[in-house]
């Protein structure tokens, strides 16, 4: 674990240089403050930036040269102590280009801003979408025109957008500053229209340079679309937080929380026994007492559906309902041996009545996810397993208070549905550098490919010796593997970051506080459920 978390450090530090020193510099020149320069300045001093989505576009567009974290900087922070999403495009990376990722990472970011009621403040520095790819990214709807549509839904939900013009504003992407609730632009390097002065010239014969035609002045004095001119970055910024700083009060959740209490076990000592070997069996209760707070646990059903547990506890304060994998072999009271990390019918049983009852009492609910799957097999396929897994999905899908996922480990097939993957909208999802998403494991699903390729192989006549077989699962089994790295599920934005497990707790409990800010929990109901 320690090595993988210094590899992955090592990483992050090379990501957040973006497009590099040399690039930095050229903004420098300019008069331009960084995208990270700019977010440190907007932050209340020594507070944490809790950035999401760091991994995004990571090894993709490499014909393109890359795109360190999508081009585009989120994560939510305090400024004047109000928690904000704070979006700001990283001019170093292609002058803040769109990639289709960029637009995933915005989206995203707006998300979770909606589902929390927190205010956004976008730091816009953008030289619009990347035309080479430009199918990817503008037409459909999860592209980039549903980033102004989302500014709409979020103004009419009365959730505050502040938008900071600090650099290029072209094209489609003008929207975004001028849907927001207030615009500021920077004197001199902001500048914002929907065609630049070589397209004028191309379509219209207009001779006109950017400045006159979407500079500061011309949108303060003239057009009226922008409303606060600043002389450079650091009045644009101080600015804003003086905005923020009176923005009106907001109505809370109400979450249950207590004074914290320390957890009971140290997660550095826990990690000393979390196997290195994916497939091997441990016992998930000491995470969960690194994790909680001492003595706050009241496990639920306890000794029945043993491979998921279920249980209340605090975190940092927070009342929580957690629903866990149980990774090590357990017996029933039957004397039947159940395998850790598998999902039967009585825990998905558990698990979904478990998840009614959060929201029966409005608890936020955690999902600590080390699973391989649901039990396959005639006596589990008899028994009803599809009958009790949909049970478990249907009461996850159809939760409306908060849910936060981390993965610790295997995260494969049904059972990533059932423990709140990302398609069933947890309202941040974190991994730990061990994660592995899949429909299934590595080692099985290079095994099954490489029976159907040889047999078809077979099947044309070609004779195969040992070796040959080998080698295409060696093959399979690469590809399979660089794929469920948890690298490359983040930078697809499968999940919202790679935590270190020791901040899990603390990014749980932030997760919370966030979810806070938003009063409106709907009433839970279930469609229909096979019992």
């Amino acid at each position: 674990m320690q090595d993988l978390l210094e590899e992955l450090k090592k990483e992050e530090e090379k990501i957040k240089k973006g497009g590099g020193a040399s690039k930095i510099e050229k903004e420098h020149i300019k008069g331009k403050m960084t995208a990270r320069e700019r977010i440190n300045m907007l932050l209340d001093d020594d507070e944490e930036f809790c950035e999401i989505g760091l991994w995004a576009a990571y090894g993709m567009y490499k014909e393109e040269g890359g795109c360190p974290s999508a081009g585009v900087i989120t994560g939510i922070g305090n400024v004047c102590g109000r928690s904000c999403m704070i979006v700001a495009n990283d001019a170093t990376v292609k002058a803040g280009a769109w990639f289709p990722m960029t637009a995933k990472k915005n989206l995203r970011a707006q998300e979770i801003a909606i589902e929390n009621h927190l205010p956004i403040i976008y730091l816009v520095d953008s030289a619009g979408v990347y035309l080479p790819m430009q199918d990817e990214i503008f037409p459909d709807k999860e592209h980039f025109g549903r980033i102004f549509r989302n500014n709409a839904v979020i103004s009419a939900k009365g959730i505050p957008q502040i938008a900071a013009i600090m650099g290029s504003c072209v094209a489609g992407g003008a929207y975004l500053p001028i849907m927001s609730d207030e615009a500021l632009i920077v004197d001199g390097t902001g500048t914002v229209f929907l065609a630049g002065n070589y397209l004028v010239k191309a379509a219209i014969g207009e001779d006109v340079d950017n400045e006159t035609l979407g500079g500061a002045s011309a949108h303060t004095e003239i057009s009226g679309v922008t409303d606060y001119k600043m002389k450079d970055d650091t009045e644009c910024l101080l600015t804003i937080r003086s905005l923020v700083d009176k923005l009106g009060p907001y109505n809370t959740a109400g979450f249950n929380r207590k004074k914290p209490v320390a957890p009971e076990l140290k997660m550095n000592e826990v990690l000393n026994t979390f196997p290195e070997d994916r497939t091997k069996p441990y016992d998930m209760f000491p995470i969960l007492q690194s994790i909680v707070d001492a003595g706050s646990i009241t496990e639920y059903k306890k000794g029945y559906g043993q491979t998921l547990i279920t249980t209340y506890a605090r975190i940092d304060g927070w009342s929580v309902g957690i629903v866990a994998n149980q990774r090590k072999i357990v017996r029933t009271n039957a004397g039947e041996m159940q395998i850790g990390g598998v999902i039967y019918s009585d825990s998905a049983d558990k698990a979904a009545r478990f998840v009614m009852n959060c929201n029966q009492k409005k608890i936020p609910i955690l999902f600590l996810q080390d699973v391989t799957g649901f039990m396959i097999g005639k006596r589990s396929e008899h028994g009803g397993i599809i009958k009790d897994g949909a049970k478990m999905v249907n009461a996850v899908a159809n939760s409306t208070v908060p849910k936060i996922t981390v993965i610790v480990g295997n995260s494969y097939g049904a059972g990533n549905y059932a423990m709140c993957g990302k398609a069933y909208d947890p309202r941040f999802i974190y991994a730990w550098p061990t994660a592995q998403i899949a429909v299934m494991g590595g080692t099985q699903a290079a095994k099954v490919l490489t029976q159907i390729q040889v047999s078809s192989l077979e099947k044309r006549g070609k004779e195969l010796r040992d070796e040959d077989k080998a080698a295409i699962l060696e093959k399979i089994k690469s590809r399979y593997d660089r794929q469920t790295d948890v690298r490359y599920a983040a930078a697809r934005l499968w999940v919202d970051g790679i935590i270190d497990p020791n901040e899990t707790r603390r990014r749980v409990s932030h997760a919370i506080e966030c979810a806070n800010h938003n009063s409106e929990i709907p009433g839970f109901k279930t469609g229909v459920i096979q019992v």
